[in-house]
Order: C-alpha cells, then sequence, then structure tokens
C-alpha cells in the first residue's frame, strides 16, 4: 500500500528507486557465525566538511552547489547499480555495511536469519520456480464476477496484488486522537498520471508495455500482447481521471469524510462492502475519501471495464510485486524495464535486495539490534539538546515576526510546545514472534510478512492513536514530521556523517542535521501545516490577514522554483514542491539562529580560514550534494515533492541574508536576489 498524502512530510526523496551501495568486503551470505570487522562512520575532512570536493573558480552566487560540490562532482562516478549519488546515499551505504554486520551475527533460526537465507539461497528459488505464483494468478483468473474481484483487491492489502483504490489506516484529521480508515486513488504502475498522458514519456510507456508483455508470457499467461496492451489501456485511462499531485497535497481537498453508504451511494461502480470486506473491514466506521470526484470516476471505469481486462490487470500487478522473489528470468526481466525507466546499468547485488527485505518485513526487529550497536547514547543526547535548541530559535521566529495577529502567534507557539520530538528508535519495538519465517520458503515469507503488516494496521483501525509509534524503522536514512499527530521523528540511520557527527564543529552540525531538525519542525507551519493545530486537527486558527501574507510570500517562492530547470526542458513543480521548499528554508534560519544562540555570545573561532557562518552553509551544501541520473530526476520530478538536490541548496540560501555576507555574494552574480526580493516567510 502506498502512503497516503498529509499523514507524514518526509524529509528526503524516499530511497525506493533501484539503489544500492558498493560491494562489501565480507562474503555477501555470511549470516550464522560470521566474523566481520564493525563499519566505521566515515570523517568528512578533519572537522566535518571535505574541502576538496569545493570549486573555488566558482562564484558562490553563480552557483552555490558548484562552488561547494563540484570537484567532488567532476570526480564521482554513478556505481552501475545505482541512480545516484548524494549525501543520502553515503549514509545509505554505511547503514548497508552495519546492517550486514547485524545479519552476520543472526543465525538462520532467527527470523531475520531465515529471511536472509530464503532470499540469498538463488538455487533454492531457482528450484522453487514459480509454482506458487502460478497458484496466486490462477486464483485470479478463477474469480467469477466483480463482487468477487472487488473483494479479491481489498484482499490484497495483505499479500501480492494492487487494487484501483488504496486503503491506509491513519489519525482522522476531525479528531486526530482515532484512527480511521483513508482510501486515495490507486491502480497505476508506472511512477505518475504523467507517464501516461505526456509525450514525453512515450519511451518509458513502451518499455512498460515490453515489460508486462514479457512477464505475463514468462508466467503462461494468455495472449500476453494483448492482454499487455489492454493493461496499458486501462490504466491510461484511470491517470485521466486521476488528481495531479500537487492537488493531492492539499488537505483542505482530501479531508472527505464518508459513510460506506455514503460511499455506495457516491461512486456506485464499485461494490464497496465487498472490498472493504475483503480489506478485513467488515462493519467500517468513518471513512475519509481522499481524491473524491477521482474516486468517483475511477469506480465509474471499473464498472464498464471488462472483467478479463481486470483480471490481466491484476495478474501483473502481482507479478511487478512479486518478481523480485522469482527465479531470475523474472528478477532480469524487471530490472531490464528499471534500467529503461531509470537509467540504472547493472541489477544490485542480492544481498543488497536481501536488504531491502529485511527493512520492508523485520524493520524494527533489525532495528533494534541495529541501534544497540550503532547509536551511542552520547549521539542521542547531543541530537535531543540540538532539538531542544531548534525549538526555542523557531518560537523567538514566531514571537518576533510582525505580521501574525497576537491569537494566530499563541496557537503557533502552544503547537510547537506541545510538538513531540522521538529520536533514534521507539521507546518500545514491535513483536514480531507471531510471523512465520520459513527459511525455504521466499515466496510464502513476503506473503505472510505483508499479511502480518497488514493486520498489524488493521489492529489500530478504529482505536486511539498510538502516538507512539514510528512510520519509519530505527534504521533509515531519512526524517518525517506526523503532521496529524504533531510529531518530529529523527531514525538513527540518518543521524550519521555527512548530517549528523558527534566530533565535528558545532557550525557543521547546525548546517547539516540542524537544517533538518528545523525543516521538520517547519513543516508544523507550513503550507499544509499550518492548517493542522497543535491537536494535530485540521482547524484554520489564522486570521485571513496572516493567511493572506503567509500565501502571498509561498506564491513568490513557488514562482521562484517554477523557474529552476534541473533537466532540460523540464521545470521544478513549484506548487507540487512547495511544503517542501518552504520546510528547506525555514530549516536553514532556524538552524541558523540556534547555532548563533549555541555561541552564547562568544564569537565563532575561525578555522581553516573559514568563519562560523561559513562552515555552517558549506556543511548545508555539503549534505546536499548530488550526482543523478537524468531519468531519475525525470521521475522524481514528475510524482516527488522534493526538489532536486541542486535547487534544494539554491533556492532556499538565496533568500539568506546571512548567505549574502558570509560570501560576499555580489548583486550581478547569477541568483543574487535583491533584498527586497527575497522571501520572508519565517
Amino acid at each position: 500500500m502506498r502512503s497516503i498524502p498529509l499523514l507524514a512530510s518526509t524529509f528526503a526523496l524516499a530511497l525506493s528507486l533501484p539503489v544500492a551501495a558498493p560491494a562489501g568486503t565480507v562474503a555477501a551470505n555470511a549470516v550464522a557465525g560470521g566474523t566481520l570487522a564493525k563499519p566505521v562512520m566515515p570523517r568528512y575532512g578533519s572537522w566535518g566538511v571535505d574541502l576538496s570536493a569545493r570549486d573555488t573558480r566558482v562564484s558562490p552566487g553563480d552557483d552555490f552547489d558548484d562552488f561547494v560540490n563540484g570537484s567532488w562532482r567532476n570526480r564521482t562516478v554513478i556505481p552501475v547499480d545505482k541512480t545516484s549519488m548524494d549525501g543520502f546515499t553515503d549514509i545509505y551505504d554505511l547503514t548497508l555495511e552495519q546492517k550486514k554486520y547485524v545479519i552476520a551475527s543472526q543465525g538462520a533460526q532467527t527470523q531475520i536469519g531465515g529471511l536472509y537465507k530464503s532470499f540469498m539461497d538463488e538455487p533454492a528459488v531457482e528450484k522453487a520456480g514459480d509454482t506458487a505464483l502460478r497458484r496466486t494468478l490462477a486464483q485470479i483468473r478463477a474469480i467469477p464476477d466483480k463482487t468477487a474481484f472487488a473483494r479479491h483487491m481489498g484482499a490484497t492489502a495483505g499479500g501480492f496484488g494492487r487494487a484501483i483504490i488504496d486503503g491506509e489506516v491513519g489519525p482522522d484529521p476531525a479528531d486526530p486522537n482515532t484512527n480511521i480508515l483513508w482510501l486515495g486513488q490507486g491502480g497505476l504502475g508506472l511512477p505518475d498520471r504523467d507517464y501516461y498522458l505526456k509525450d514525453d514519456f512515450k519511451p518509458k510507456r513502451d518499455a512498460y508495455l515490453a515489460y508486462m508483455t514479457r512477464q505475463l508470457g514468462l508466467a503462461g499467461y494468455p495472449a500476453p500482447a494483448r492482454a499487455a496492451a489492454e493493461i496499458l489501456a486501462f490504466e491510461t485511462e484511470i491517470a485521466r481521471l486521476s488528481w495531479v499531485q500537487a492537488d493531492r497535497r492539499e488537505i483542505e481537498k482530501i479531508n472527505n469524510p464518508m459513510t460506506l453508504a455514503s460511499l455506495q451511494a457516491y461512486a456506485p461502480g464499485l461494490d464497496w462492502a465487498a472490498y472493504l470486506g475483503g480489506m478485513g473491514v467488515a462493519q467500517p466506521g468513518k471513512l475519509l475519501v481522499a481524491e473524491k470526484s477521482a474516486i468517483q470516476a475511477i469506480a465509474a471505469l471499473y464498472a464498464r471495464t471488462p472483467l478479463e481486462t481486470l483480471k490481466a490487470w491484476e495478474a501483473f500487478g502481482v507479478l511487478a510485486q512479486a518478481s523480485p522473489y522469482l527465479p531470475k528470468r523474472y528478477v532480469d526481466s524487471r530490472f531490464q524495464f528499471n534500467k529503461a525507466m531509470y537509467g540504472q546499468e547493472e541489477l544490485a547485488p542480492r544481498w543488497k535486495r536481501a536488504d531491502t527485505l529485511l527493512d520492508n518485513s523485520l524493520g524494527e526487529l533489525m532495528g533494534q539490534i541495529y541501534v544497540a550497536d550503532f547509536f551511542p547514547d552520547r549521539s542521542k543526547a547531543m541530537m535531543e539538546e540540538l532539538v531542544a535548541n531548534l525549538k526555542v530559535a523557531m518560537a523567538k521566529r514566531i514571537a518576533g515576526n510582525d505580521w501574525m495577529a497576537p491569537d494566530t502567534k499563541m496557537a503557533a507557539l502552544e503547537k510547537l510546545a506541545r510538538m513531540e520530538v522521538m529520536v533514534g528508535h521507539p521507546r518500545t519495538f514491535r513483536d514480531f514472534t507471531a510471523l512465520k519465517i520459513d527459511a525455504n520458503d521466499l515466496y510464502g515469507n513476503v506473503e505472510r510478512s505483508s499479511a502480518f503488516e497488514w493486520q498489524y494496521q488493521l489492529s489500530q483501525l478504529y482505536k486511539p492513536v498510538d502516538r507512539e509509534k514510528w512510520g519509519l524503522n530505527p534504521q533509515t536514512v531519512n526524517a518525517y514530521n506526523g503532521g496529524l499527530e504533531n510529531k518530529i521523528v529523527f531514525p538513527a540511520g540518518i543521524l550519521q556523517a555527512p548530517a549528523f557527527d558527534p566530533d565535528a564543529d558545532a557550525a557543521v552540525n547546525y548546517g547539516a542535521i540542524g537544517a533538518i531538525i528545523g525543516h521538520e519542525i517547519s513543516h508544523g507551519f507550513d503550507d499544509q501545516g499550518r492548517k493542522i493545530d497543535a491537536n494535530g486537527a485540521v482547524r484554520d486558527w489564522w486570521t485571513a490577514a496572516d493567511a493572506a501574507r503567509f500565501q502571498a510570500q509561498a506564491d513568490a517562492f513557488g514562482k521562484q522554483y517554477d523557474g529552476y530547470e534541473p533537466v532540460p526542458g523540464m521545470h521544478v513543480n513549484g506548487k507540487l514542491t512547495m511544503g517542501e521548499n518552504i520546510a528547506d528554508l525555514a530549516g536553514v534560519l532556524i538552524a541558523y539562529d540556534a547555532y548563533h544562540a549555541s555561541l552564547k555570545g562568544k564569537p565563532a573561532p575561525v578555522i581553516d580560514g573559514l568563519t562560523g557562518d561559513q562552515r555552517f552553509f558549506l556543511a548545508y551544501a555539503q549534505f546536499w550534494r548530488a550526482k543523478q541520473r537524468p531519468d531519475a530526476a525525470k521521475a522524481q520530478m514528475a510524482s516527488d515533492p522534493h526538489t532536486p538536490s541542486q535547487f534544494r541548496i539554491i533556492g532556499p540560501l538565496r533568500n539568506v541574508d546571512a548567505w549574502y555576507d558570509a560570501f560576499d555574494v555580489k548583486p550581478e552574480t547569477k541568483y543574487a536576489l535583491k533584498a527586497d526580493e527575497r522571501v520572508r516567510i519565517w
């Protein structure tokens, strides 16, 4: 199940594209009794920034990204099994080695060791063949009517397959202390509706059609080429009816509560009782129907689509999900598609793909061991102090602004004060005891894991929200703001260099992880977060004048981003990326304030001829350095609310007065803005 918009705002582009890390130095199948050297976090220069990465021939105002990272980019080659290299992949590479160390300590009789063995034993996977898959496909072909098909789609929430409507359990926007069922548009196999509708993406559609034909053919599906053409036509119609990504992040547009009866009357094309019953929700209470008009239209499309087309569409959905756990012919066919889509040159080694499965299936179980080995108490204490300092800095910015009405300020300060902070790992880890893992049954392990995960979600439906629950694993290289829970979460995985180093210069930690902390705090006050109150409820707590002032500045900021062209012929969508861009700018400003407050009135030391302010901005830009394959960048820009990294550096900093002073940025340089042109939201 994909994540429904607004349940959380993540800091980074999720590492969901086919990325992997450089090969390790130990045997890929080391599980039981392995002896590995414990990975050590690398250092960046002597105090936290790699100065050799700079290209000082470039003026900071012409391209601060190149000034800080130009030499690094010139000497960096994207590995053949990656789509990009950046600060996140640096840390991700490290966590892969760290998790390999964790896995090596787990015998095959443990859940972690057993799942790993079931994936790594490629001869056993080849011997098992696609028998289990063909049983699943036979069940789909035997579905007698659309009511039964609706029930089957619901059941895919806990197994291989897909539905035209996605479901997820999350807080009720009107009563954020209670979980309800969110329903959202689904059904697409390509990254976004634009891939079906724009001529620029025709080569990707052709690759997708060929991929579907290959996979269906491998599985013995009758007339695979015809079936693939019907699937593409069906998904294209879904795409036409689906909302654009920018609209999907507008909380007032997706906040559409319904009952089962009202939903059935509104969108009668789908038997909703059968669909929800298959999902395990036999007596649904309140439902939130996110993309309301799209869901109505998609249900009508379902009603007029032949059952055989739906079966073919569902069969390929199973193949798309199951292929990584099938014999090599399926894996290679899937990789051929990924290569055409994202430019990845070679399939990642099998042990790295096993790591992804472990994270998805036994994430917190892995995380419990991971944090014991790789997250020292010192790091946790320093992070908690940094977060506290950033919250103080944000409070001062709110209190000191001259455009907010007193009542709005008070509400904002209350929300900030009540924003819960979670660092490193959950206070209580999940219990995976009931999940059966068989070291000799990869396909079954993945099926059972999916069912286990969905039952975990269902166990919370229409019950009080567990605010202690995490939406990311402790080893994840990311962070998020749980908007409807008013909390910010920083997993242990991201708390490593170049984001955070307990031995680095203070300016570096404030410029890197400090800006990340500020980013997550400020999501509570971005263009969508400002519509959610201190309790997590969707409520307009701003005066009309405050909202108008905020929106005017946000619109001006969005226009700046509309002008950025990371890939020739494709511009940033300022509306889609608005919330993340505002959070990036606010994050830098808050972190900068907190850094100066930490100096307690004393001047910052000069290190290697660089002032504290210069080191702060260098660290920020170092973390966001990136080199990305063009096709991967296009996929990101089509559907992801995060701006490509180059303009996560340039976009915010050209609106920060202190950056101009730190590097003596000249007015005539490319990205310099006059003081009255700089956006001032916080």
